[in-house]
């Protein structure tokens, strides 16, 4: 049963931002409360204004040049002790932040500190808020490092963020968050670069908090399914303004808004696509309504890359001398092709190799063996010089825009520098050509004058998108790269995506955890798992008969947009990660695969050969 007093009470807010172009209103008169033990999720497209009302919470809008120029923000600090958080000292906020209010940030690699090893970072909290000592700091840093389900926890607490991958920096962040276990969780798109079986055990881990220790749950995410799933109550936000508010039964079912059904019906779901042989734009109407477009179908696909019997692996150094005593096995054997016009997708859980083997292919990391051929080149055989000349034609966006973003230039700057480093243009020509790269992503042309930090996450992810077609490159290789867009501005980017695929015959290799966004643009699909590929056919062969038991679980954990059929459950099997390190002579063994029908194989198991 919930409590009568709310725990936080957002009373007409108003946020501003002092911008180029003058003042930019970021929150305009919103109220809303949350009670202990209550989820409230806070849905908009990007640039809403959903995270800047949280941001107003912990008060950490000021240091991003915003400033809260009208409204109260009620906080029940406990034993029936209300503040007004707009009012307080820095001093009293650095108490509260943290210990009785904790945040989990969009970007995981901004919310961490480069210069400090995970353990630190976790346990500093611990100190500071709940006098413990370090051993006692340590121990519970492992407990929750455990508790949100990250491999060989010990190992990672003298690690730095950038050795984890994307999933595994978003889950320290979380576990940062939790330490203190505090009344308020803010939770802002925490899930983002979490693949469907890791989000579905962290999503479950905030409900079991919520109802066990009556946390109040701020969550703010473009994934309605994820709504459905964790929602009591829902706010749904547009150009800062607050557009309806209600139960998530209410905003799902009998939705009074055509901005919510229009958010409603962009949601990609699972089996969509089932009986269709290639991938198809989705139309969206303002109104919430759906039309199809045409399939995306090559007549002769001929093959543009070529990957065969890739090997990356990364060495672990110990000792006092810093000698090679392990290696990681993160891409191991694997080969697939992509053909001119048509999308190979890759999904498997965080750490699994996906991100490793776009790197490996660009040469951005250097493959231990293989061949990979890119429309009748070696790339690995390549000169720097030459290699340069050739990545014109393979362009990366990368997943955490942010981190792939420039922080001291402009935007347009960073949109023209690869048009300015391979001489395309003069200053005029280049200006046009990164103004209708801007047109293209759905971003006012005003927004060139801007820097990173004034943008929205989605904003700058559609930056990085803008920068990485400025060449008309043959391939691009898409990491995670709508996974920080709302639904409403994903489909737009995904549409945009599957438009210049069919206007200009572009190739992409999507990688993605995303597993109904794979199934609406792939033409074949590979599933990896521990570096290697377990399954591969068409999109429908994956889809519609997925063989691999690893293929089943990942479809299994998608969560459903729909109120009434909830996936979270206390019941979930936190089974252990295998490590994919292994001693320096150890020798793995060739994947081996079973054919089920042509063009779709499956692994077979090298331990117990099925």
């Amino acid at each position: 049963m919930l409590d009568e007093q709310p725990l936080v009470s957002i009373n007409k807010l108003r946020v501003e931002f002092e911008t180029n172009d003058g003042v930019v209103v970021g929150v305009k008169d919103i109220s809303f409360s949350i009670n202990p033990g209550e989820c409230v999720c806070v849905v908009g497209e990007s640039g809403s204004g959903k995270s800047v009302s949280s941001l107003a919470l912990m008060r950490l809008v000021e240091f991003g040049g915003g400033t809260i120029t009208k409204g109260e923000l009620w906080f029940d600090e406990g034993d029936g002790h209300v503040i007004d958080l707009a009012k307080q000292t820095t001093p009293t906020m650095r108490d509260i932040r943290g210990n009785k209010i904790g945040m989990i940030f969009q970007e995981p690699m901004t919310a961490l500190n480069p210069v400090f090893t995970i353990g630190d970072q976790l346990t500093e909290g611990l100190i500071v808020h709940r006098d413990m000592s370090k051993a006692e700091a340590r121990a519970r840093a492992l407990e929750i490092l455990k508790q949100v389900r990250i491999p060989e926890p010990e190992r990672r607490m003298d690690q730095y963020p950038h050795e984890l991958s994307g999933g595994m920096r978003q889950r320290v962040v979380i576990a940062i968050a939790m330490a203190c276990e505090p009344r308020l969780l803010i939770c802002d798109e925490p899930t983002t670069a979490l693949d469907v079986t890791i989000q579905a055990e962290i999503l479950a881990l905030i409900d079991r908090l919520k109802r066990e220790k009556q946390i109040a749950v701020l969550f703010i995410t473009h994934d309605m399914a994820v709504v459905a799933q964790m929602a009591d109550r829902v706010v749904v936000m547009y150009r800062g303004d607050k557009v309806e508010e209600g139960s998530v039964e209410e905003i799902f079912e009998n939705p009074r808004e055509d901005y919510t059904r229009m958010l409603l019906a962009a949601v990609p779901r699972l089996g969509e696509m089932t009986g269709k042989p290639a991938p198809e734009r989705l139309r969206l109407m303002r109104d919430g309504s759906t039309t199809e477009a045409t399939p995306i179908i090559v007549e002769n696909p001929t093959p543009l890359l070529t990957v065969q019997n890739l090997t990356t692996r990364f060495a672990v150094k110990g000792g006092l001398l810093r000698r090679t005593v392990a290696r990681v096995h993160a891409v191991e054997d694997v080969s697939f092709t992509i053909n001119s016009g048509e999308t190979m997708s890759l999904v498997g859980e965080s750490g699994s190799g996906k991100s490793t083997v776009a790197r490996s292919i660009l040469r951005l990391v250097e493959p231990e063996s293989g061949h990979v051929d890119l429309g009748g080149t070696d790339i690995l055989a390549l000169s720097p010089s030459a290699l340069r000349d050739l990545r014109r034609d393979m362009q990366m966006i990368f997943q955490d825009p942010y981190a792939s973003l420039d922080p001291h230039m402009k935007l347009f700057d960073q949109v023209a520098e690869p048009l300015q480093n391979y001489g395309i243009g003069n200053r005029s020509e280049r200006h046009d050509r990164v103004a209708s790269l801007f047109d293209r992503v759905e971003l006012p042309r005003s927004f060139m004058r801007r820097y990173p930090h004034e943008m929205s996450g989605g904003q700058r992810q559609r930056i990085a998108i803008a920068r990485a077609l400025a060449l008309n490159p043959k391939l691009i290789v898409a990491d995670e790269a709508v996974s920080a867009l709302d639904v409403s501005v994903q489909a737009q980017v995904l549409n945009l995506l599957m438009e210049l695929q069919q206007d200009l015959g572009i190739s992409m290799l999507f990688i993605s955890h995303d597993m109904a966004v794979v199934e609406r643009v792939s033409h074949h699909v590979g599933v990896m798992y521990l570096g290697r590929i377990v399954e591969i056919g068409t999109r429908q062969q994956v889809f519609e008969n997925p063989q691999h038991s690893y293929t089943r679980q990942l479809m299994a954990a998608v969560p459903v947009a729909d109120p009434h059929q909830k996936k979270i459950s206390e019941d979930l099997n936190f089974k252990p990660i295998p490590s994919p390190i292994h001693p320096v002579d150890y020798q793995a063994p060739p994947s081996v695969y079973k054919q089920v029908a042509p063009g779709h194989q499956v692994l077979i198991d090298p331990v117990t050969h099925s």
